[in-house]
């Protein structure tokens, strides 16, 4: 419902900034910075272990307001049991990690206007909505060797019926930008995705019969679906994780863009 609301306020911000002054033009350029992930492995968002992210950025400016952005990017993030501060986590004992190909495109609102080159208009705040698609692949390590967790059916899903490892996802954030001079300007942005998937961690459900399991999987799928450090706690059906609320991830960092593009002459200027 949050989402929704904040969505729908983005909408009307959008349309009330279309009589905004025009300055049309490209800009593109690139970015680098950190990649977290919130899900069952890190539901209180620990930002101890964050990973590394960047991308590349085109942005069309339909005038001082309102813009539209496309980004091709790459995220790193990872979970442990580990390093939470709840016993059952610890006793779960499971970890993950996966590499994020995300392919992003939103609409940023200008809260004020902005103008490459002005003297009194050259920053703003903005707030961006959107959608993304995304590549991941979590895996996990197991005597020394790396294993793809997906196609184990760590939770019981039958062959066929894994997870996919593309999916979508809801972004909304906030940022920062400032003109260097007329051709260059500087951006800070925070980004979250939230996930149309809770598998991003491969953790979602609860445990799977093991001897089902052997018997699809092997040994290995068996050992890494219940890494529990005391017994009993990976039995069938017990819980695993929580599928009540899907997995995000959220991208920070700072870019650099290079305008292409004039101010439009307005229509009194023009020459008749």
């Amino acid at each position: 419902m949050f989402v929704k609301k904040v969505i729908f306020i983005y909408i009307l911000l959008l349309f009330s900034a279309t009589i905004s002054i025009a300055q049309k033009g490209y800009e593109t350029g690139g970015w680098l910075g950190t990649s977290v992930y919130h899900g069952d492995l890190n539901p209180n968002i620990n930002f101890k272990s964050p990973g590394l992210a960047g991308g590349i950025i085109g942005r069309y400016n339909f005038n001082t307001r309102i813009c539209l952005k496309g980004s091709l990017n790459y995220g790193f993030v990872k979970g442990n049991d580990a390093d939470s501060k709840n016993n059952f986590d610890r006793n779960r004992n499971l970890s993950f990690q996966s590499h994020l190909f995300d392919l992003s495109g939103a609409f940023e609102f200008n809260f004020l206007e902005y103008v490459h080159g002005s003297r009194t208009k050259f920053f703003t705040p903005y707030l961006l909505g959107g959608a993304n698609l995304f590549y991941f692949n979590p895996t996990a390590e197991l005597r020394g060797e790396r294993y793809a967790l997906r196609k184990l059916g760590t939770e019981g899903q039958a062959s066929g019926k894994e997870y996919s490892a593309v999916n979508f996802g809801v972004i909304l954030g906030l940022g920062f930008k400032w003109d260097i001079n007329h051709d260059y300007s500087l951006n800070i942005e925070f980004s979250t995705r939230m996930l149309f998937t809770d598998y991003l961690d491969d953790v979602s459900t609860v445990y799977p019969d093991k001897t089902l399991l052997l018997a699809k999987r092997g040994q290995t799928a068996v050992e890494l679906s219940d890494r529990s450090l005391i017994d009993g706690l990976g039995a069938k059906d017990r819980q695993r994780g929580d599928s009540k609320g899907n997995d995000s991830y959220s991208f920070f960092g700072i870019g650099i863009v290079k305008y292409f593009g004039n101010i439009a002459c307005p229509e009194i200027s023009k020459i008749k």
